[in-house]
């Protein structure tokens, strides 16, 4: 633990202002809504999307005191109980610090880099490693300038290893990383397409990524992925493949049904490996693994044993529906107090149940040191938990834990066996623990059971592409999220959580149901209602739902209603209509309006908005510039007539990159928010959504035969037919019958067979290795998926039905 004195004087610095510099500092902060022991917290004003100096004020009001930034602002000008270090680049002064703490542990650091299986491989090998060894991992996909400096953060004297994964998007990056980590051994995964958009070619890319090896003692990675001369002269290559010249070498592989037999030379001795995995990037994976523990020195018997012992990772963070109207987060393959710490974070987002459960597994490390002890007690006693059960030994320092309610047991096993009687309903559980622990098993009997099928929730990307879009909107424009139609399909309260935290302004709904909905899971944001009726007014208001008011009829019967329930001053939404002519007051009809708004006092506009009707299409422009000038005009009336200001707002996804001229107070972020980019404005938006399903069996049919309702999936050949969980009452349209819809497995894509049933469809796998129980993704292009039966994503998003199970994740 360093104190604000010592930072200063280990970084060469002064305090732009000081209080009290003995402040002791133990957590690195940068996000004003992530703040679990504010006494011992310094923050840092990074700027990225959003300006960091803006929430100061925030971070102020949770208690923190410390502060790193790049700005004098007079927020913290005039305050006289903080430590401030004023600094050019906030970001390069934690990348500093965090390398100074760093050179505080003469350990092995296995530092890992690659385009893809960086996660897989770092949480494997610290599976292999943990039974002798004290080992920390960066958590989750921890890998970027910013991550890595947060990761190295958290190592402490009770490790004698660690494995810090490492990733770049564009050149120069590595370098800083490689000062950071200062790895002593490299593990290099691969090289491909991800993150090439910064790249001028692959070999630039490899050239930028090897740099995190510049000193180590020892590189393990596949003899085909770089040349020998491209590594300093100085460092060992351990090298793996299918050569007699690799320290180990793959001799055969025998793949049948699930697993694969590998014939394998580890150094001189020949052994066999049974593994539960097929697919070629888990034995690229297992290779890397086995040649790091070649390399450390563990016998051929041992790294077999520990080998076959690995089982399929889900590396994700995941929010599934649970037993007795429960909320479960999946958690469960790993447990140290970094990953602890994002966890709890993720549970506190959840707003749908006011009580929150911890189910937590004892740690590495935990019984040696009572700092990690310490820290553990203290970050609990942070959270927002109203139930803690711990599985593990019953040590004296958990009666420090203050929480409402405590339940211990000493193993997996008896959990299960007192489970009845633990009574969970109506609680967000988050279960996180160590991978010895199989709390999988927990997550089965706390899920709700459903359908096979899956659609599956990056909220992740959600995030990413609302910090896209905001990033194009100046400073001060509020944004308004759109959650109509279940979310696009994507969820109800699972994706207004995640907007809500990221700070939205606005959220808008279809209907008044879909508003009482996220209040009752604890939505608290403002919500316009766009198809309101009148049979709704009293949801409205016990839920201060506000409404879209798009006629005078409509405007005189909701203000009736205020008055007769003695309302004034109700927030409501006026609707222009300047070309869509769905729903909206003409031009003309702004003095009527007016007159009306002026003498009562019942209801306040709150914002005047139009809907552009081809904001997207070039070729519409002068359209839209005339609905723009037709707006501008009407609002400007409006508020003269008025007597005060509102919220303009005319901007839709495609109009927030194409006219920024429109973007006004507030823009209104719909389908772009969910990955879909109808006008192909950007490369980088991230697909939110994935439909998933399984094969449920195979048949092989010779030619002539028929599949499906009315024989209409004729065979020209002998052919190999899968049966898969999703038929037309989970959204997969009767139209993707006979060879018009595409699927995907194992990175192929197949065809339909016959007709769309149901609950089932048929897919044409001829040619194809394919078994039982393999996933199945049913739209690997949404956009293409949309007009192969002439329609748009938006309507195979909304169509997906509710029976069909929502998994949420978060990497």
């Amino acid at each position: 633990m360093y104190t604000i004195k010592f930072i200063c004087e280990v970084l060469k610095v002064t305090a732009f202002k000081s209080n009290d510099l003995s402040s002791k500092i133990s957590e690195l902060v940068y996000d004003s809504r992530k703040v679990n022991n504010p006494e011992e917290s310094l923050f840092f004003a990074l700027k990225a999307t959003r300006d960091g100096h803006d929430f100061i004020p925030d971070a102020y009001e949770k208690g923190i005191r410390s502060f790193v930034i790049s700005n004098s602002i007079p927020f913290l000008n005039d305050k006289t109980d903080v430590n401030v270090i004023l600094i050019s680049d906030v970001l390069e002064f934690m990348q500093t610090l965090v390398t100074y703490h760093r050179k505080q542990f003469n350990i092995p650091i296995i530092g890992i880099t690659g385009s893809n299986g960086k996660s897989i491989v770092k949480a494997w090998i610290y599976q292999l490693l943990v039974p002798e060894k004290k080992v920390y991992q960066s958590p989750k996909s921890y890998n970027s300038q910013l991550g890595v400096a947060l990761s190295l953060w958290n190592l402490g004297p009770q490790y004698d290893m660690a494995i810090i994964e490492a990733g770049i998007s564009e050149p120069g990056e590595m370098e800083k990383l490689q000062q950071m980590i200062q790895p002593t051994i490299g593990i290099f995964t691969n090289i491909g397409v991800a993150h090439s958009q910064n790249f001028e070619s692959k070999q630039e890319k490899l050239i930028e990524k090897i740099k995190l090896f510049k000193s180590v003692d020892a590189l393990i990675t596949g003899s085909d992925y770089l040349e020998k001369e491209m590594v300093n002269p100085e460092v060992r290559i351990v090298s793996w493949g299918k050569s007699d010249h690799d320290q180990v070498q793959l001799i055969s592989e025998d793949r049948s049904g699930h697993t694969s037999k590998l014939k394998v030379r580890i150094g001189e001795v020949i052994c066999i490996c049974q593994v539960p995995f097929t697919d070629r990037a888990s034995i690229e994976n297992i290779m890397s693994c086995i040649g790091t523990m070649y390399y450390l020195g563990y016998d051929a018997e041992t790294v077999v044993e520990r080998i076959q012992g690995l089982k399929p990772l889900e590396m994700r963070l995941q929010l599934k529906k649970g037993i007795n109207h429960s909320s479960i987060i999946d958690d469960s393959y790993s447990n140290d107090l970094a990953s602890l710490k994002i966890s709890l974070e993720f549970l506190n987002q959840q707003n749908q149940h006011s009580k929150k459960t911890l189910i937590l597994s004892e740690m590495e490390g935990l019984a040696e040191s009572e700092k990690l002890q310490q820290k553990l007690v203290s970050l609990l006693n942070s959270s927002q938990l109203q139930r803690f059960i711990w599985v593990g030994t019953d040590y004296d320092w958990l009666n420090n834990i203050d929480i409402e309610t405590k339940t211990s047991f000493e193993n997996t096993e008896s959990l299960l066996s007192h489970f009845t009687e633990l009574d969970f309903h109506n609680e967000s559980i988050l279960v996180k623990g160590a991978r010895k622990f199989l709390f999988e098993r927990v997550v089965q009997r706390l899920a709700l059971r459903s359908h096979g099928t899956v659609l599956e929730i990056n909220l992740n990307a959600i995030s990413n592409n609302l910090m896209l879009y905001r990033s194009l909107i100046p400073k001060g424009v509020k944004l308004m999220a759109m959650v109509k139609a279940f979310s696009y399909g994507s969820g109800s309260f699972e994706v207004a959580n995640l907007l809500q935290f990221s700070k939205v302004d606005y959220l808008t709904v279809a209907f008044a149901d879909e508003g009482v909905e996220l209040r009752n899971a604890g939505i608290t944001l403002p919500i316009m209602v766009l198809s309101p009726d009148r049979d709704t007014f009293q949801t409205l208001l016990q839920h201060n739902l506000e409404p879209e008011i798009y006629s005078m009829s409509f405007l005189d019967e909701f203000i009736d209603f205020l008055k007769e329930n003695d309302i004034q001053g109700f927030n409501i939404h006026l609707k222009l209509d300047t070309g869509m002519h769905r729903l909206g007051f003409f031009p003309a009809e702004i003095k009527t309006v007016i007159e009306k708004l002026k003498n009562q006092d019942q209801v306040h506009v709150q914002s005047f908005f139009t809907h552009l009707v081809a904001s997207g299409d070039p070729n519409q422009d002068d359209f839209t510039l005339q609905q723009i000038k037709s707006y501008r005009s009407a609002a400007q009336e409006l508020e003269e007539g008025l007597g005060y200001t509102f919220i303009k707002h005319v901007a839709n996804t495609s109009a927030i990159v194409r006219w920024p001229e429109a973007h006004m107070d507030m823009v209104r972020l719909g389908i772009g928010l969910y990955g879909v980019d109808m006008d192909r404005n950007f490369s980088n938006l991230e697909q939110v959504s994935s439909l998933k399903t399984t094969v449920t069996q195979i048949k092989e049919l010779p030619s002539g035969e028929t599949v499906g309702y009315d024989r209409k999936g004729v065979l020209s050949k002998d052919s190999k037919i899968a049966t898969v969980k999703i038929g037309y009452a989970d959204g997969y349209s009767r139209r993707f019958g006979n060879s018009v819809g595409k699927m995907q497995i194992n990175g192929q894509l197949v065809s339909t067979v016959g007709n769309i049933c149901m609950d089932m469809c048929m897919l044409d796998i001829t040619g194809q290795d394919v078994q039982v129980g393999d996933e199945v993704i049913v739209f690997p292009s949404l956009m293409e998926s949309a007009q192969a039966i002439g329609t748009i994503p938006y309507e195979l998003l909304v169509n997906i039905s509710s029976r069909v199970k929502r998994v949420y994740y978060y990497e």
